[in-house]
């Protein structure tokens, strides 16, 4: 088990209420451009060609200034248990919240960008103390990726998923975990799986909705729908994936936006929430306006706009080629997510997939759009995952 570099220390997050009238003051402000120059009548993903309509983000601004409370959120933080520890020099903030149950299983669960701590907080209770007594419950922790919310910002570069994954191992030791489960979404995917190549003897096996597969695979003998997936995932790539190309490159200039302009901020992860749920117009047919807001708000009060798109200049496409996955992995493709990794491809990388699941609804964000179905997927898949163990 790994040495503790630090002793662990309870944590509550509370803002100042200066900073909050601050930043009401900055959208009440806020210089907004003219309209987009589409204007499709109906709803539908048409409307949102050139990025967030102004006329839903005038709305939700206005929400945000005069209605939104962020104060609920951050006393669901303190009723799951929030902590900090050191790891390699960087402070990290985590969630931490152990089963009743004696039977339970410690899952480490990794989110990505341009969510946070938030893509889980409304799972946790069910997977630590499920209703039905049959279930499997975990004991659950739940970092805060480096440069996101209340985890430093590294004032160094280094910090991309090799190392986070390293510091991942770290902090389970640190609890006392010295064997476990992963899960992730997003870089959190990449790094469950980084975590499952290089640290087989502290992960038990994984549960991931982002699959990697090696490079240079060829589409013979695809099917038509994962050829479809192939086509789909270079398009995203070719076409809508300025964002991750601009973090990679130059996420410090993009940073004096995130970090300065609330509504810069907002419109920037707006955006992906939108394009990349399970949804015909707006996020919110799905995810509840609060929950966004509560995510882009920790990142407006921690100040991680550049922070956190820093991850892209660290990790880009830095998957190691030769990593493989031994362990037993539970993979799940939610339909409307911005990629989707065919078995045959998967396969080359996580050699030992227990179980294979396409559900018919859900995108990027399973866990804040389907939380019930994710609930029952994660636990189907790691009890599958426990099963091959014995």
């Amino acid at each position: 088990m790994p040495r503790p570099t630090s002793d662990v220390q309870a944590f509550e997050a509370h803002a100042p209420e200066a900073d909050l009238d601050d930043l009401r003051a900055r959208l009440a402000a806020a210089r907004l451009p003219e309209p987009e120059t589409v204007h499709p009548a109906e709803p539908g993903p048409r409307r949102w060609e050139q990025g967030v309509p102004l006329s839903d983000l005038v709305e939700v601004v206005s929400y945000w200034r005069t209605e939104y409370d962020w104060r609920p959120f951050e006393e669901r933080l303190h009723q799951i248990g929030q902590f900090r520890t050191t790891i390699d020099g960087l402070g990290i903030h985590f969630l931490h919240r152990r089963s009743p149950r004696a039977d339970a299983t410690p899952l480490l669960l990794t989110h990505g960008w341009p969510d946070s701590v938030v893509r889980f907080i409304d799972v946790v209770d069910e997977l630590t103390d499920p209703k039905d007594a049959n279930a499997p419950a975990f004991h659950i922790v739940v970092p805060s990726l480096p440069g996101f919310g209340y985890s430093d910002r590294p004032a160094t570069t280094g910090w991309g998923t090799e190392k986070i994954a390293a510091a991942w191992v770290e902090l389970m030791g640190t609890l006392g975990y010295g064997r476990f489960l992963a899960h992730g979404g997003d870089w959190g995917g990449s790094i469950t799986t980084v975590l499952a190549g290089r640290f087989p003897e502290h992960v038990l096996g994984i549960h991931t909705t982002f699959a990697e597969a090696p490079p240079g695979l060829t589409v013979d003998g695809l099917t038509a729908v994962e050829r479809a997936w192939v086509e789909e995932t270079r398009d995203f790539w070719g076409k809508r994936a300025a964002y991750a190309k601009q973090q990679a490159t130059r996420p410090q200039t993009i940073g004096y936006s995130l970090v300065d302009s609330p509504v810069g901020l907002l419109a920037w992860i707006l955006d992906k929430f939108a394009e990349w749920s399970d949804t015909e117009d707006s996020p919110f047919e799905t995810i509840s306006r609060d929950r966004v807001l509560d995510d882009v708000t920790l990142y407006w009060l921690t100040r991680t706009g550049a922070s956190a798109a820093r991850i892209y200049y660290e990790s880009h496409n830095s998957l190691d080629p030769e990593l493989r996955v031994d362990v037993p992995a539970a993979l799940t493709m939610y339909p409307r997510d911005v990629e989707k990794c065919p078995r045959p491809w998967a396969q080359e990388r996580y050699r030992q997939i227990v179980r294979w699941r396409t559900p018919e609804a859900g995108g990027h964000f399973p866990s804040l759009e389907v939380p019930e179905y994710f609930v029952q997927d994660l636990r189907e898949g790691l009890t599958a995952v426990l099963a091959a163990r014995r």
